[in-house]
């Protein structure tokens, strides 16, 4: 039987994790810290590791709170900002679990065309001056997307402040793959444009760069609002997990983190880099666009195809992939997300040819 290659997954292959740092890391934190690594803590988390975040985005620690991973973030920042009903502009497409939370609460869920130079903010303006649309919230991910790999641009990230400011709406700004830019200038983000400090709550994740089992994230807002939802986290666990919290400390406080997100980085630019020319030789009638970071590649297949029909015909050419209707608000698309974090080189190059057969299949 032949073994499935996937291209679905969002996370690392173990060989570029640093194993030994983090076991290094762990060592240290209950060696130096036991007490505070142990406790159940405060829920707004570890509280060295909140020091150092709020040091790296200039911001009083006030206004940082650590979670379980960037979705415990997200879920603290919806069930504050996203009640039944409230209007909320998403990219088109966005992350699933995005919309999935969102629609749980009840959200009303406006998805603006996502362009490759990020959110079409033209086409946002013409909704907010409509005035059909008056958002409280709006997703963003700024960098290398998630499902499309698209970077927000400087132009566009000024723009949405502009608007977020004279419509008065939150901006949601969702970083979990800035530390994974492998080519190109980084982007300052939003949070640190917002000159107010009112109108951006800043989102990010260390498991995209430590390991995805290590599960911290964090949010960075306004005060008022990061002491509200840091009352819903008493609620909801007393504190995050502060042996992860420690460990991930100690990671980045001694320098791990910029020395294995650059192994990171490499094994993904050298595995982005073969998947795109592996696309352009067995599908050149395809489309898409390689990032310049993170993990992933927007395949658009053009409308003859239906790209549920593909993804279980892949499947069955034992290639794993990611449906692109998951992302749609309107579940409408011809396109499927690509993963090249999981995978080696040698996998991606008995990767494409199936999905090629699988594709051929269905013409």
């Amino acid at each position: 039987m032949t073994k499935t290659i996937s291209l679905a997954r969002g996370a690392p292959s173990l060989d570029i994790i640093d194993v030994e740092g983090l076991r290094d890391a762990a060592a240290r934190a209950f060696a130096n810290d036991p007490a505070g690594a142990t406790a159940y803590g405060t829920a707004v988390g570890y509280l060295p590791l909140r020091r150092l975040i709020a040091g790296w985005h200039g911001v009083d620690e006030s206004r940082v709170l650590i979670t379980n991973g960037s979705m415990q973030a997200d879920a603290f920042l919806f069930d504050d900002r996203a009640q039944p009903g409230t209007q909320v502009i998403v990219e088109r497409p966005t992350y699933d679990r995005t919309l999935l939370a969102l629609r749980q609460r009840g959200a009303d869920v406006h998805a603006v065309a996502l362009e490759e130079d990020g959110i079409d903010t033209a086409a946002l303006e013409d909704l907010l001056t409509a005035g059909e649309v008056k958002p409280k919230l709006a997703h963003i991910i700024p960098n290398f997307q998630n499902p499309a790999g698209y970077t927000l641009s400087l132009a566009k990230r000024r723009r949405l402040l502009e608007l977020a400011r004279e419509h008065d709406f939150l901006i949601f700004e969702d970083d979990p793959y800035v530390a994974l830019r492998f080519r190109g200038e980084s982007l300052p983000t939003m949070l640190s444009l917002d000159e107010g400090g009112e109108h951006v709550v800043y989102a990010s994740s260390f498991s995209k760069t430590l390991c995805p089992g290590i599960r911290v994230g964090y949010l960075v807002g306004p005060a008022e609002l990061i002491a509200r939802i840091t009352k819903n986290a008493t609620s909801t666990y007393i504190s995050p997990g502060m042996v992860s919290a420690a460990i991930t400390y100690e990671f980045c406080s001694s320098g791990a983190l910029e020395r294995s997100s650059a192994r990171v980085r490499d094994a993904l630019a050298e595995r982005c880099g073969r998947l795109a020319q592996r696309l352009a030789e067995a599908l050149p009638q395809a489309r898409f666009t390689a990032p310049d970071g993170g993990y992933f590649l927007w395949l658009g297949l053009g409308e003859d195809v239906d790209s549920t029909r593909l993804t279980a015909a892949a499947a069955e050419h034992g290639v794993a992939v990611v449906d692109g209707e998951d992302f749609m608000a309107d579940g409408h698309s011809h396109a499927i997300r690509l993963s090249f974090a999981p995978v080696t080189a040698a996998e991606i190059d008995e990767a494409v040819p199936r999905l090629a057969a699988a594709l051929a299949s269905l013409r």
